[in-house]
């Protein structure tokens, strides 16, 4: 009688992928959002971007896409941070392919398809509770430091203020939440089976984790590093402006990139598409910038840093899916050859 031997335990590696649902997550929100995107592009006109484009020269958009790789590279120390406060350390270089990986669902409605990391960070052993906790941190994080960055020209835009106030008091409110570990605790013991019950369970559960990346040395160090990420795409949006011939003050480039991010992350749309661009045209509008050159700038703008992120996290999720594949052949070729040596006896 011929015995086939178990399947060989797979690799939890971080770099495993399996079909499902965020596969078709990612195919699905990016190619909304791109689609809507190009809608916007094609309505400002190609030429005037393709203008923008030629006046920034091929040294200024490598700047700037630089920048945004000053960007996330910062964001990821912050990660790595988080989860070691987490007690879930990762490698540098794995951590980082499922970091960057992440991007990939950036154009989701508050960039929460970025959870997708949870899934990746799984298979290496690491609860959902613990990588959501990172998650919500980062979002809290970024949000108080764009907050931060608005000031620089609030007394500028009386107007805009109720804007500050809205994430102000969001940001507030989170960290108040999180101040009350005996209210998490009593919420996290909520009795019943319902699913509203389940619910807050379980987001008590991801608070309660999320505390421990809000001691205050942590804080203050990821703070630091969130302001000079979003200081770094600022820096190359005032880059842009000036080689677009607009003469314009740092600290005003500062403020229209601050305040346009924090209106697309209270949009809840994807990708902030949309909220974002809306304040970032009519500000530099406001400021004498054409109108068509506003919408240039805008979309290169955003095409340094937001769609430039979505494409890094494309091209590491599919490596990742074929370094799984490579690797799913070669164990299958392993139980094959063990079944042969099996046979053979």
């Amino acid at each position: 009688m011929i015995v086939r031997p178990p399947p060989l335990p797979q690799a939890t590696d971080g770099n495993q992928w399996k079909p499902g649902w965020h596969y078709r997550a990612v195919v699905w929100s990016v190619l909304l959002a791109a689609v809507g995107y190009l809608g916007f592009a094609l309505w400002s006109g190609w030429r005037d971007v393709l203008t923008a484009v030629e006046k920034v020269g091929a040294v200024g958009v490598a700047t700037a896409l630089s920048l945004s790789l000053c960007n996330y590279g910062l964001r990821f120390c912050r990660w790595q941070a988080y989860l070691r406060a987490l007690d879930h350390p990762v490698p540098w270089w794995p951590s980082l392919g499922i970091y960057i990986a992440g991007f990939a669902l950036t154009t989701t409605p508050g960039k929460a398809g970025e959870a997708l990391r949870g899934v990746l960070l799984k298979r290496r052993g690491i609860p959902y509770p613990a990588s959501l906790a990172a998650f919500v941190s980062e979002r809290l994080s970024d949000l108080l430091a764009i907050i931060l960055l608005t000031l620089v020209g609030l007394a500028a835009f009386p107007r805009l203020q109720p804007l500050i106030a809205v994430g102000t008091a969001g940001v507030l409110a989170a960290f108040l939440m999180l101040s009350h570990r005996r209210l998490l605790e009593r919420l996290h013991r909520t009795p019943g089976r319902g699913h509203f019950a389940f619910l807050i369970r379980q987001v008590s559960q991801v608070l309660l984790q999320a505390r421990r990346c809000h001691a205050p040395g942590l804080l203050a160090a990821a703070t630091a590093l969130s302001l000079l990420a979003w200081a770094a795409e600022a820096w190359a949006f005032h880059l842009i402006l000036r080689w677009m011939g607009m003469d314009v003050p740092l600290s005003f480039a500062v403020f229209v990139y601050a305040i346009s991010m924090l209106a697309g992350a209270l949009s809840f749309l994807p990708g902030g598409l949309g909220g974002a661009e809306i304040v970032m045209v009519s500000l530099l509008v406001w400021k004498g910038m054409g109108s068509a050159d506003a919408i240039a700038a805008t979309v290169l703008i955003r095409l340094s840093t937001l769609w430039f992120a979505v494409a890094l996290g494309i091209a590491t999720l599919l490596a990742l899916r074929g370094r799984t594949r490579q690797a799913a052949t070669i164990q299958g070729a392993r139980q094959d050859g063990i079944a042969s040596r099996e046979e053979w006896r």
